[in-house]
């Protein structure tokens, strides 16, 4: 390790410690964060306070916040932030997004690959045409993968360790890229307004959905794969610009070009979200996205969500697998009108605990829907409120859906947790605290 890097490690260990034992001033208030340094109202220093979450536990969650002024940079374009992102090899470094930055300025037909013809691939692969018992493959299916590697290539943001990236002032953020913090420790997101990405290139699966086929889309907004310590607050995540009820269809399926906002996945472990706002998204959070990955899973994607605002989300709220899910002091809103699915998705070897939680269910809204059994598993879901009622969401789904019973219990209590608020204070405290913009 050069003498750098040594100065660097020895400043965050000092920071870590610092923070989990209380001796700087806490900021706690509604935002739930410390100081790195006494006296410090520098957002980019700041750190997840003791006990605030998962991403609390053992080391702590610092970030960037030992960063020498040599790795502090103000970036304006998605080319400077990808830079930034590489610069600095493992020092601890602390980006600020300066406005609204486009990962996609040019457009999807930039990616394209010669010859790609999407109207030839409507036709090469129209059911009509091609069937619905095999998946595709071709000329036009391979023009449209290496168009698709193009996307990937461009619009993904690889997070080192040691890393805070937060929006400058209330109007920075992200549009259409996908950052992407993969096998590292210790990262920081907040203050960012994050515009779901678009899959330019969809891929059209004939098998799926029961064999009528439906079209498949990748790219995630924040994608936690395999990291552990992540602090994910203050930030808003939405379709943005491009909804999905602007989608066109084809073969009478969706052209589907969202995936999920947040996903923690193989192996992610020890993450905090909290105090974002997720808006008019389909697809929103998987914790653990395969029923068959129990042996990078099992014992991890421990994830706390609190104090966050879902206004417009149709389902996974998250969907849990395997994973002990803190859910608490939430406020899930599903508006007249709206498509909806379902709120938590009940998964294979999940422990989710949701408590303290508030509902506001427009009018013919099921309250037994906010609840969805996708695998026998038990939970925890008590002190939460529905149009401000308290309700037993368990005991009102398995009345209202008999076939999928679930079990009370998840087995484990939290601890972690800095504030709970009552669920009635809920609504008026995360509406107005939830977001980016928002960062004390």
């Amino acid at each position: 390790m050069n003498t750098q890097n040594w100065h660097a490690h020895a400043i965050r260990t000092a920071v870590r410690s610092v923070a989990l034992t209380g001796c700087v001033a806490l900021v706690l208030g509604v935002t739930g964060t410390a100081t790195a340094h006494p006296g410090s109202r520098d957002p980019g220093r700041q750190v997840l306070a003791a006990g605030d979450g998962w991403a609390s536990a053992g080391t702590g969650t610092t970030g960037g916040a030992a960063a020498d002024a040599a790795h502090v940079h103000t970036v304006t374009t998605w080319d400077e932030f990808r830079a930034a992102l590489a610069d600095g090899g493992t020092a601890p470094r602390i980006i600020k997004v300066k406005g609204m930055i486009d990962a996609v300025s040019e457009g999807c037909d930039a990616f394209a690959a010669e010859g790609y013809d999407f109207q030839r691939y409507l036709a090469d692969y129209d059911p009509a045409v091609w069937g619905n018992d095999k998946p595709v493959s071709g000329e036009q299916e391979d023009l449209r993968a290496a168009s698709a590697a193009r996307q990937d290539k461009a619009i993904k943001a690889n997070v080192p360790a040691d890393t805070t990236i937060i929006g400058v002032g209330r109007n920075s953020g992200i549009l259409g890229g996908s950052l992407q913090i993969r096998g590292v420790d210790n990262v920081i997101i907040r203050n960012l307004t994050i515009e779901a990405p678009v899959d330019c290139f969809p891929q059209w699966d004939p098998t799926d959905d029961n064999g009528t086929g439906a079209w498949n889309s990748e790219y995630d907004g924040v994608v936690v794969y395999g990291s552990t310590h992540v602090w994910i607050d203050h930030n808003t995540l939405t379709d943005g610009r491009h909804p999905d009820s602007a989608l066109p269809s084809y073969f009478g399926k969706v052209y589907q070009q969202h995936d999920g906002l947040v996903d923690v996945v193989r192996g992610g472990d020890l993450v905090t979200v909290s105090w974002n706002s997720f808006r008019d998204h389909d697809k929103t959070m998987l914790i653990g996205n395969s029923d068959s990955a129990g042996a990078t899973d099992t014992g991890k994607l421990r994830v706390t969500l609190h104090h966050n605002r879902f206004e417009g989300i149709v389902e996974r709220a998250p969907r849990v697998r395997f994973g002990q899910v803190d859910s608490y002091n939430n406020h899930f809103v599903v508006t007249k009108g709206q498509k909806f699915g379902y709120v938590f998705g009940i998964g294979a070897h999940s422990r989710l605990h949701a408590t303290h939680n508030a509902f506001s269910l427009a009018p013919g809204v099921s309250t037994g829907k906010v609840l969805k059994k996708w695998s026998e598993a038990p939970l925890t879901a008590e002190h939460n409120y529905v149009n401000g009622k308290p309700t037993d969401l368990i005991a009102v789904h398995n009345a209202q859906i008999p076939a999928e019973t679930l079990q009370s219990g998840a087995g484990w209590t939290p601890t972690l947790r800095t504030r709970v608020d009552h669920p009635r204070a809920v609504p008026a405290l995360v509406d107005h605290r939830a977001g980016a913009g928002r960062v004390r």
